[in-house]
């Protein structure tokens, strides 16, 4: 079994929590990081949240709390805090220039032995190794929404990607207690490609007034046992983010990635989804509220 170093999180959105979650419990001294310190007082209070919870439903022994406790802090401070860590896992926002600037600044301070892992969902880790002067150990670990639940984690290789890093990478996973699988990079890699072409299609679907949203996502979920439909899932995404994919996607991959134009109109009314309380959706208190599925018909 793999002994966790020191791993950094970069990011404190849903994702970034999730992770830093994922490596706290495993035992691993985690650091938080955001430009944010609001987002990331209420991203370390979710962890512990998340934790309490799975102590009280009897998932999660007791003592993970204490582990948590001691190995989890945050920081506004990049450079700072890389240094010395044997990961780096950047799960900022889908920009290309964002993800540039940080492995810029990260890539200064660290040993020659971490690795740093871009956790995108669409976007080309070969590209981003390059702002990286050794892109040999750059790789994506693309983790899934929630992370403590969702056990997949997509190990992705860029051109000049080592296959120690990926080695690495897949031993780092199972650590964790993920399934890894790995993935030469495409657009989209396995798994976006295809919850942005399914979510697409259930928008436009629903947008041509072929059926409810709640009738849209009990069809998925109970004919093909999804555990939840493409609108629900598109709300707890990010339609912002899932529309930054698509336009990634059409770009490269062509017309059947063109964007539904109620993605846009959404995305532009700011009903990004669950995390705002409002997409196909309504959420109060982190729950949907039945029967207020959008209706653009």
């Amino acid at each position: 079994m793999t002994t966790l170093g020191k791993t950094v999180v970069v990011g404190a959105g849903q994702m970034g929590l999730g992770i830093a979650h994922a490596f706290a419990v495993a035992g691993s001294p985690v650091v938080m990081v955001d430009i944010k310190d609001d987002q990331l007082q209420k991203a370390k209070a979710t962890v512990t949240r998340i934790v309490d919870d799975g102590i009280r439903l009897g998932k999660v022994d007791a003592s993970v709390a204490e582990r948590v406790a001691d190995g989890l802090t945050v920081s506004t401070d990049l450079a700072s805090s890389a240094r010395g860590s044997t990961l780096v896992v950047e799960t900022a926002s889908e920009s290309i220039g964002v993800k540039l600037d940080i492995f810029r600044t990260v890539d200064t301070v660290l040993d020659s032995n971490a690795i740093i892992a871009t956790n995108t969902s669409a976007l080309s880790i070969t590209e981003i190794a390059a702002a990286s002067q050794h892109p040999e150990r750059v790789v994506g670990m693309h983790f899934f929404n929630p992370v403590h639940k969702m056990k997949l984690l997509e190990i992705i290789r860029g051109i000049a990607t080592a296959d120690e890093t990926v080695r690495r990478a897949q031993s780092i996973g199972a650590a964790i207690g993920k399934t890894t699988i790995v993935v030469n990079e495409a657009p989209g890699f396995t798994t976006s490609r295809i919850s942005a072409l399914l979510g697409n299609e259930a928008m436009w679907m629903l947008s041509e007034g072929v059926a409810t949203a709640e009738d849209i996502d009990t069809s998925l979920r109970m004919a093909f046992n999804h555990p939840m439909g493409p609108l629900e899932l598109g709300d707890l995404t990010g339609w912002d983010t899932r529309l930054s994919v698509l336009h990634y996607l059409h770009g490269t991959l062509g017309e059947k990635f063109r964007p539904c134009p109620l993605i846009i109109k959404m995305v532009k009314a700011g009903r990004y989804g669950r995390k705002v309380g409002h997409g196909v959706y309504r959420y109060e208190d982190g729950q949907k509220v039945p029967g207020s599925g959008l209706r653009p018909f």
